[in-house]
């Protein structure tokens, strides 16, 4: 199989990218090396995937005509995973319009991409955040997702809904995944364990939004890309546009992820607390049941043994 995954230099797409390539796949990636943080994290992401004879790179903006133009004189892929956006919650709230041009035109840029190659299969990512606060824990499918509280979880909606669409225009097979907070090594440093692990190796303060009680269903990155694999596999004989939650069907607060980093790096966290962010949902939890019946997913990795992993990548990148 050949698979094109934008946004394969992350922190989920490269695991994917290493995942496909070891099942035997081959991989072209798009991705723009947004400044997010350093070039070079992402350079390193993809190291042990730029040794493959399998893979492919092109250097690309989704919502650039020439990046899809270049693809189109390349082999033509039997699916396409679309990861690229601009993620986080609370950067969203601060630049709204370049959320709304990066993850909906650029969803939309994709799903004509493949429309226009014959590329019937496609698996999009989408997030919790687009169940907001209203939505009955433990989050299925099935709710309305119609009160999302942050610009980012709206974009995400949204991309859901222009892969309804397409399927329904075009027959594409679209599986968007509703992913929970991934963690794992190659995450984002902007994301709560990875900047708080940071701050306790440094011994710096860890800065808390609320008094620790929000809650979130976290998922080791490894979970992740065996459900969006899993996906991938639907769409070759699904129909039309499902909607899976990728989670680990179940929640732990801030302030015990705190505790077991303490536990894991053998040190004492400095916390402070700070006014509660707006956009931040106050609890995340998928209901795991439809991925288990139709994509055949649950999540493995328990928090503590996920955390250690997390761990030993952190202070070997550090050393880098």
């Amino acid at each position: 199989m050949h698979v094109l995954v934008t946004g394969g230099a992350g922190f989920i797409g490269s695991h994917l990218v290493d995942h496909l390539l070891a099942n035997g796949d081959s991989v072209v990636v798009v991705d723009s090396f947004y400044p997010l943080y350093p070039r070079a994290v992402k350079e390193r992401n993809l190291a042990s995937a730029t040794a493959d004879a399998g893979f492919s790179l092109v250097e690309g903006d989704i919502r650039d005509d020439n990046t899809w133009a270049s693809l189109d004189q390349q082999r033509r892929p039997d699916a396409i995973v679309h990861l690229a956006a601009l993620g986080g919650v609370r950067a969203s709230l601060d630049d709204p319009v370049s959320y709304a041009d990066v993850n909906v035109a650029g969803t939309i840029k994709v799903l004509e991409f493949a429309r226009r190659a014959g590329v019937d299969r496609v698996v999009f990512a989408s997030s919790s955040s687009v169940y907001g606060n209203d939505s009955a824990s433990p989050f299925r499918e099935d709710a309305s997702a119609l009160t999302p509280i942050s610009p980012y979880g709206v974009t995400k909606r949204a991309g859901e809904l222009l892969c309804h669409t397409f399927a329904h225009l075009y027959g594409l097979k679209i599986a968007s995944l509703r992913i929970f907070t991934s963690y794992g090594p190659r995450q984002r440093p902007d994301l709560a364990i990875h900047k708080f692990a940071r701050a306790m190796l440094d011994d710096n303060w860890i800065d808390v939004y609320g008094d620790g009680s929000m809650r979130r269903d976290f998922t080791y990155v490894g979970d992740t890309v065996t459900g969006i694999s899993q996906a991938i596999e639907w769409t070759a004989t699904g129909h039309g546009h499902e909607i899976f939650n990728l989670g680990g069907g179940q929640t732990i607060s801030v302030s015990e992820i705190i505790t077991l980093l303490e536990e894991v790096l053998s040190s004492k966290a400095r916390v402070r607390h700070l006014p509660e962010q707006p956009g931040d949902v106050k609890s995340t939890w998928a209901d795991t049941t439809k991925a288990q019946q139709v994509l055949g997913h649950s999540a493995k990795m328990e928090m503590p043994a996920g955390l250690r992993v997390f761990v030993e990548w952190l202070r070997a990148e550090r050393n880098v």
